[in-house]
C-alpha cells in the first residue's frame, strides 16, 4: 500500500468512506480535473458531493479570497456585521432572490447541511406548536439527531445508537410505482382520524434525492404536496442542500414547478468555492426567532462569504443557466443512448439537470461502472439504498471538451463493467 495511504489506514477513524472508493493521495484540482502524486489526471464527476458546482479552485473565486486574506480580511465574526456578509447578503438578495419575486429572511446556521435542516425542523416546531415531521422515503437530510430522524437511510439511522422520534415517513413520488400518485397515501393519513398520524408541523423533502438513488418528484407531485401543505396549514420545507445552487438546472430546484416553500435550505455549493457555508431561507412571517436561539461559532464564516458573492456573478448572465440547461440536455441523451445500446446492464434513467444517472437492476453493476472509471481517471459515485444507481455530478461550468471526455470514460467503463461480470461477450473498445 501506498505510504500515506497506509498512514490513513493506521491513524484515521475507520467510518472514513471516500477514500476506501478512491484509493489515490490527491494534491492538486483546477476546474474539472484533479491530479494525485504520482501526476495521474482525473475527471472529476464527483464534485464534491455537489459541494464544488463551480469546479475546483474557480479563478475568480480565487482571486478575491486570495485578496481577502493578503487585506487581513476578517476571517471568523460569529454573527457580527461584516463587509463581506453584508455583500453576500445584498447581492444574493439582488441577483438571485428580487429577479425570482422571492422574499426571505436570510438565516447563518452553522455552516453545513445538516446544521440548515436542523434549524428548519426547529422553526417550523416553533411557529406550529406542533412536533412530528414528515420526510419521505429514501430522503437523506443529514446526519445529525434532528436530521437523521427525517433520513431515510436505516444502515445511517442505525448509526444514532437511539430511537428516531416525531418523525412520520411518507412514500416519495413512484415510490410503490409510475401508476400510483403517492400523495393520495398522505392526504388520506391526514383525512382520516384513525390513521395514527398526527397534523404535522412540516413537510421536508428533496425535489431529486441525491443520496437516496437520483429520484426525480415529478412537477405535479410538487405543485400537489403544496396544495396540500397550504389546505392543512402545514410548513413546507424544501432541503436545496446538494439539488440547489444550479444543479439541477435553474438556480433553486423547485423553480419549474412554481412552488414557494416556507423554509429553504441551503449548503454545500452555496460557498462557490468548497468552503464550508449554509443559508436557510425563512419567509418572514415565520422568522420569529429569540436572539441567538439557534447558532452556532460557525455561521460567520467570512471567506465563504466573500467565495459565494463572487460566485454569484455567474448568475448575473441569464446564458448561463441557459448552458447547463444544454449541457443537462446532452447528459440526458447520452444516458438514453447507453440503455439502448446496452440492454444488459438493465438501465433506467435517473434524475435530472446535471443530477443525473442510470439505475441498474443487475446487482453490483452500478458499483463496477464507478470502479471501472476510476481506474480509467474519473471520479465518481453510486447512489441509492443498494448503491444500484451510478451518478454524474460534473461541475455546472464544466466546458463541452471535459463534458465529452467524461462521458466517453463512463462508455468505456460501462463496457468494463459488462465484460468483468461477463454480462457482454464481445471485446470491449480502447
Amino acid at each position: 500500500m501506498n505510504k500515506k495511504l497506509q498512514i490513513i489506514e493506521d491513524h484515521e477513524s475507520s467510518v472514513r468512506s471516500y477514500v476506501r472508493s478512491f484509493p489515490a493521495v490527491f494534491t492538486k484540482a483546477r476546474g474539472y480535473r484533479i491530479w494525485d502524486e504520482d501526476g495521474n489526471e482525473y475527471i472529476d464527476f464527483f464534485a464534491g458531493a455537489g459541494a464544488l458546482n463551480y469546479g475546483h479552485n474557480e479563478p475568480a473565486m480565487k482571486k478575491k479570497l486570495v485578496d481577502y486574506i493578503l487585506d487581513d480580511g476578517i476571517t471568523h465574526s460569529l454573527d457580527k456585521a461584516t463587509d463581506a456578509k453584508v455583500e453576500f447578503i445584498d447581492k444574493f438578495n439582488e441577483v438571485i432572490m428580487k429577479p425570482r419575486n422571492m422574499d426571505y429572511k436570510i438565516m447563518f446556521p452553522g455552516p453545513t447541511g445538516t446544521n440548515t435542516v436542523e434549524s428548519a425542523l426547529k422553526i417550523a416546531r416553533k411557529m406550529t406548536g406542533r412536533t412530528d415531521i414528515v420526510s419521505f422515503t429514501n430522503g437523506f437530510h443529514g446526519m445529525t439527531i434532528g436530521s437523521l430522524a427525517v433520513t431515510g437511510n436505516s444502515m445511517k439511522r442505525k448509526g444514532a445508537g437511539i430511537p428516531l422520534s416525531h418523525t412520520v415517513t411518507m412514500p416519495y413520488d413512484n415510490f410503490v410505482n409510475d401508476e400510483k400518485d403517492t400523495l393520495d397515501y398522505f392526504e388520506r393519513f391526514l383525512e382520516d382520524n384513525g390513521s395514527g398520524v398526527a397534523i404535522p408541523a412540516a413537510v421536508i423533502f428533496e425535489t431529486v434525492q441525491g443520496e437516496g438513488g437520483i429520484n426525480a418528484a415529478s412537477i405535479e407531485w410538487m405543485q400537489r404536496l403544496e396544495r396540500i401543505c397550504r389546505e392543512w396549514g402545514i410548513m413546507l420545507i424544501v432541503d436545496d442542500v446538494q439539488a440547489g445552487v444550479g444543479r439541477t438546472g435553474t438556480f433553486f430546484s423547485f423553480e419549474p414547478a412554481g412552488i414557494k416553500p416556507d423554509v429553504v435550505c441551503l449548503s454545500k455549493s452555496i460557498g462557490g468555492y468548497g468552503l464550508p457555508l449554509a443559508i436557510t431561507l425563512i419567509k418572514p412571517e415565520f422568522d420569529k426567532w429569540k436572539p441567538g436561539e439557534h447558532n452556532g461559532t460557525f455561521r460567520g464564516n467570512n471567506m465563504a462569504f466573500v467565495t459565494a458573492t463572487e460566485s454569484l456573478t455567474y448568475w448575473e448572465d441569464p446564458e448561463f443557466e441557459k448552458s447547463v440547461q444544454a449541457k443537462a440536455a446532452t447528459v440526458t441523451d447520452f444516458l438514453t443512448n447507453m440503455i439502448e445500446k446496452y440492454p444488459e446492464m438493465q438501465g433506467r434513467l435517473k434524475g435530472r439537470g446535471l443530477m443525473q444517472g442510470i439505475a441498474s437492476d443487475v446487482e453490483g453493476f452500478s458499483e463496477k461502472v464507478a470502479e471501472h472509471a476510476f481506474e480509467r481517471y474519473m471520479i465518481m459515485e453510486t447512489a441509492g439504498g443498494h448503491d444500484e444507481v451510478f451518478k454524474l455530478f460534473p461541475p455546472i461550468n464544466i466546458d463541452e471538451e471535459g463534458l465529452q471526455a467524461g462521458l466517453e470514460i463512463i462508455e468505456l467503463s460501462i463496457q468494463d463493467a459488462l465484460k468483468s461480470m461477463n454480462l457482454k461477450k464481445e471485446a470491449v473498445t480502447n
